[in-house]
């Protein structure tokens, strides 16, 4: 771990507003060093501001697979975070949105980008129109997995239920805790339908302007 430490003082002395130096300053405060083999993971909280937080970290791995970085630590964490945090769909989609409209980052590495100026790069993120692409959509993925969520639970509530009504108490200690996980996982996928179908407040800000301008 030396050599990274050593890595992380020579990140310190890069001009204040550099990748380089957020680096290292995001290193200090947490009390953290890089880790062999994951300094991009670093690179990639600060150039994308998401928190070093189990949140945020969910929030950024959607980020990554939208993309383009469809690698099995990536999907495995958006999916636990997605079953873990149904009421955050609607924002990891929107991370997930994020990430498909702006440049490839995968292959960005500390020693490339440390010296460059951590706004300009952030700028440089965004991409043109024509090089927006439409891979998947993962809002109607979502959509999907929700329903199929609730139609398939609902089924193993009905099939545990003649269960419950038994005397034999393995049928109902068998058949219960089926019935409440089908349960609450029907609850989380109709969270997910509400939150895929309520607007965003920024579209709802812009139409409330576009019917202002109307009625003017």
């Amino acid at each position: 771990m030396e050599p990274y430490k050593e890595k992380v003082s020579e990140l310190r002395k890069f001009k204040n507003g550099t990748l380089g130096k957020e680096i290292a300053d995001c290193l200090d405060n947490h009390n953290l060093t890089l880790v062999p083999k994951y300094e991009s993971h670093d690179l990639k909280h600060v150039l994308l501001d998401y928190k070093m937080t189990a949140e945020d970290e969910i929030r950024m791995q959607a980020f990554m697979v939208g993309n383009g970085n469809h690698s099995i630590p990536s999907f495995a964490i958006l999916l636990f975070g997605a079953i873990l945090l149904p009421d955050l769909w609607q924002i990891f989609y929107s991370d997930f949105k994020k990430g498909k409209n702006s440049t490839p980052i995968s292959k960005w590495t500390v020693e490339n980008y440390a010296h460059r100026n951590l706004d300009e790069l952030r700028g440089e993120l965004i991409k043109s129109t024509i090089e927006q692409t439409t891979e998947f959509d993962m809002k109607r993925i979502t959509k999907i997995g929700a329903l199929t969520s609730i139609i398939t639970r609902i089924f193993g509530m009905v099939f545990c239920l003649p269960f419950l009504f038994s005397s034999n108490m393995a049928d109902l200690v068998g058949a219960g805790f089926p019935f409440i996980g089908g349960a609450i996982l029907s609850v989380g996928g109709l969270l997910a339908l509400s939150n895929l179908s309520r607007p965003i407040k920024s579209q709802q800000v812009t139409t409330y302007k576009n019917n202002a301008n109307f009625m003017a």
